[in-house]
């Protein structure tokens, strides 16, 4: 690739972008980012693309070539082709390389809508506080046979407050990842993305969040969120239920040393096998349960590893104690927020996990 002049202004947005063995869809997400509009009140912010070849075996390579020679990329394309290290030493190579104040993701199997960069450009500069900007996303995939997750974009599109967004954080991944644009300032005042045996998007959100970033969604769906059959969250076991618990419990002990009042002992809303499984990590942290609260007749007043199954009705006062709502069924965490918020307990009194 030429050099480019030093003298050359500086571009508002970059737009990075992991791509490994993607030459099948690169190139429409290459062009939903060139036919990139202003909005509404919002022009169109100068922005560059920064392709990490992540040591792709099929066309990648030649296709960022083929495009980087081509008028239609212009000079907003610039490519590094890298060994193969995987996504977060991509990520990283990406945001070392970028040259804008605000930093946009993309994976190179999605759809940018057209006046995305316009819109979420205008949403960090009209709210100076915030750290990062996501937006709504349209589910990319087959509902029917891919129900799970799109029940899972669906439940990440009701979360656009900072006050929702960061009161989710321990359920899961409360915004999408490939839909985000953020300072680039954060990056060097709360730290890159770290390499582990955990999903690398979930962890940087919960380490800024913790740190007191401030995160805010757009309403409007900007990412089309595309459900291919090798994403990494169905592939890569950093994605796979164990590692997710194990993260979980490491931030949700940190914020429960810090702001919980009853430290060490935590009431739980949900007594069923899988919220068991999902807090099990989160004991050996040094938190306590003080009991299971469960609905099921069959379940109350029995005892789970040393620890009672009781009925709503046992739970403490409000302002008495800290309560775990665990629920995973479809509706059921929402049930139980919702008798919360009859029985008088306030938002402080609980957390969703």
């Amino acid at each position: 690739m030429p050099a480019r002049s030093s003298s050359a202004p500086l571009p508002l947005v970059s737009v990075v972008m992991p791509a490994w063995n993607a030459a099948h869809t690169l190139e429409a997400t290459l062009q939903s980012l060139l036919d990139q509009r202003p909005a509404p009140g919002a022009p169109l912010p100068d922005f560059e693309i920064v392709v990490v070849d992540d040591g792709s075996t099929d066309g990648t390579r030649e296709l960022l070539e083929r495009w980087s020679a081509d008028d239609r990329a212009g000079s907003r394309l610039r490519a590094l082709h890298l060994p193969h290290a995987g996504i977060a030493p991509a990520l990283n190579a990406g945001l070392n390389a970028a040259r804008g104040a605000f930093i946009a993701r993309m994976d190179a199997d999605d759809k940018a809508h057209p006046e995305r960069l316009a819109r979420q450009a205008a949403h960090l500069f009209a709210s100076p506080s915030l750290t990062l900007s996501a937006t709504c996303v349209a589910f990319g995939g087959d509902e029917a046979q891919a129900h799970g997750f799109a029940h899972f974009v669906e439940w990440q599109n009701t979360l656009l407050a900072p006050a929702q967004i960061a009161r989710a954080r321990f359920r899961d991944t409360p915004i999408c990842h490939p839909s985000v644009m953020f300072r680039r300032e954060a990056v060097e005042r709360l730290g890159n993305y770290r390499d582990g045996d955990f999903p690398e998007d979930w962890e940087i959100w919960l380490r800024w969040l913790d740190a007191g970033a401030a995160m805010e969604k757009l309403p409007q769906q900007l990412l089309i969120w595309n459900d291919a059959p090798t994403r990494a969250t169905r592939a890569d076991r950093r994605y796979a239920r164990a590692a997710c618990d194990r993260l979980r419990a490491r931030w949700l002990a940190r914020s429960l040393e810090h702001a919980n009042p009853f430290h060490p002992r935590v009431w739980v809303i949900g007594a069923g096998r899988v919220a068991r499984q999902r807090l099990a990590p989160l004991w050996s942290l040094g938190v306590t349960p003080a009991a299971y609260i469960d609905i099921d007749p069959k379940k109350i007043g029995n005892t789970v590893c040393g620890i009672p199954v009781l009925g709503r009705g046992a739970l403490p006062p409000p302002g008495r104690c800290r309560i775990l709502n665990a629920l995973t069924a479809h509706g059921a965490a929402e049930e139980a927020a919702a008798w919360l918020h009859t029985a008088g307990y306030a938002e402080a009194d609980w957390l969703l996990a």
